[in-house]
């Protein structure tokens, strides 16, 4: 493992290469400028390296690195993207060192990562592994805000995973007590929109027989329902959006509601919005049935519609999940690490890797650790570039040594 030691003074100056640059999701060419910046790096590895623009979902497009080895050992499937939340006009801008920690935009979550996935691919190399293994890496240009629709922005992904036997996703590791923890799982991102609307008239009116209850104490029901009849383990539901009068309406981005009424007008029209978030498909199904269902209950006069878009499947803590964190613990053990648990799922958010889930095996969080991802200030622990490049490269050239 000489070579990630050896290499880790040019790991943090690409590191610092990338963050310098903005690739905020909606800055088309800043997420373009990344792909650019990492193609030839994986040239240099013997990967044939293609770039895939996703006009006609409204973003970027997807760098894929393919390298063909034997075909005999494992597929292995590596994720990350080029994409961060923080757009060109936000103020947290730059790379900045403070000995071993860095602070930048993007710096862990998902530029760190892409930094471990270049350092274990140079470490395998120079073991003389990387030849042999069967290798193809997806950098996605829109992971923090997938584009649409969501069947062509995920297709090349889906395809790979389809390909692939097992799939490591390169975001961010998580710690607990200052201990590397392991992840197998991760929760599903769905969104929901409710409608409600009712009779208006004269709020001298209201809850008589010819006048029902309005629109908002309709969707009032609906939301005090969901509190109440809809928790069970390792759901979360969230109401992110509310509003209504004699008119409500989302904005283009439904991130805002304009909404007008007066206090002596039964409302006609009442908005919300949210999400929810699954550890199965089995409790995606289900969840949703009741939200419908609880929908389907009217007050007087009153009626209601909700629409569910699927955005992010779920990644159950399958026995092959399982089974890969123990091969990756048996690395931990070889370099003298300490064993990796495995982490709560209600502690990861949803991700890339789940989209190839129902197919593969998989591990997430191989990437840098850090803090405060998607918030001013983000950190990366440099040293940590090392260590997931070390326990990567092992991991990898296993899995590729073992027989399909």
């Amino acid at each position: 493992m000489t070579t990630v030691d050896a290499g880790y003074g040019n790991d943090v100056a690409l590191l610092a290469r990338l963050v310098e640059q903005n690739s905020g999701t909606y800055n088309l060419a800043g997420v373009e400028a990344i792909a650019r910046m990492l193609k030839p790096e994986f040239d240099a590895l013997g990967f044939r390296v293609q770039w895939k623009p996703m006009a006609q979902t409204g973003r970027a497009g997807h760098l894929i690195a393919t390298h063909a080895g034997s075909g005999k050992g494992k597929r292995i499937l590596l994720i990350g993207h080029l994409d961060t939340v923080f757009e060109p006009d936000s103020p947290f801008k730059g790379f900045r060192r403070d000995g071993e920690r860095a602070i930048g935009p993007g710096v862990g979550d998902d530029k760190g990562g892409d930094v471990v996935i270049l350092a274990a691919l140079r470490a395998m190399q120079a073991a003389g592994t990387l030849k042999d293994a069967d290798i193809e890496v997806v950098l996605t240009g829109d992971e923090e805000d997938v584009g649409s629709p969501l069947d062509i922005a995920r297709a090349d992904l889906i395809a790979a995973g389809k390909r692939a036997d097992v799939a490591l996703d390169f975001e961010n590791l998580s710690q607990e007590d200052g201990r590397d923890i392991g992840s197998i799982a991760r929760r599903s991102s769905n969104i929901w929109t409710l409608t409600a609307s009712g009779k208006s008239g004269h709020s001298s009116g209201i809850f008589s027989e010819s006048m029902g209850d309005g629109a908002i104490f309709e969707l009032a029901r609906i939301i005090a329902a969901f509190r109440n009849e809809l928790p069970e383990p390792n759901l979360t539901f969230n109401v992110g959006l509310i509003g209504g009068g004699q008119e409500a309406t989302f904005d283009a981005s439904k991130s805002r509601v304009n909404a007008s009424g007066k206090d002596n007008i039964i409302p006609p029209i009442a908005v919300a919005r949210g999400d929810f978030r699954t550890l199965s498909v089995d409790q995606t199904k289900r969840v949703k049935a009741k939200m419908q269902a609880i929908v389907a209950r009217h007050l007087p006069k009153t009626d209601a519609t909700i629409e569910i878009e699927e955005h992010y499947p779920p990644m159950a803590p399958t026995a092959g999940n399982r089974a890969l964190l123990a091969k990756l613990n048996e690395v931990n053990r070889d370099l003298g690490l300490q064993p990796m648990a495995e982490l709560d799922p209600l502690k990861r958010g949803a991700g890339d890797i789940s989209f190839v889930a129902a197919d593969i095996d998989g591990l997430i969080g191989m990437g840098v650790s850090g803090s405060g991802s998607h918030a001013p200030g983000e950190t990366a622990d440099l040293d940590s570039i090392k260590r997931q490049a070390k326990r990567t490269a092992i991991l990898m050239t296993r899995l590729a040594q073992t027989p399909r």
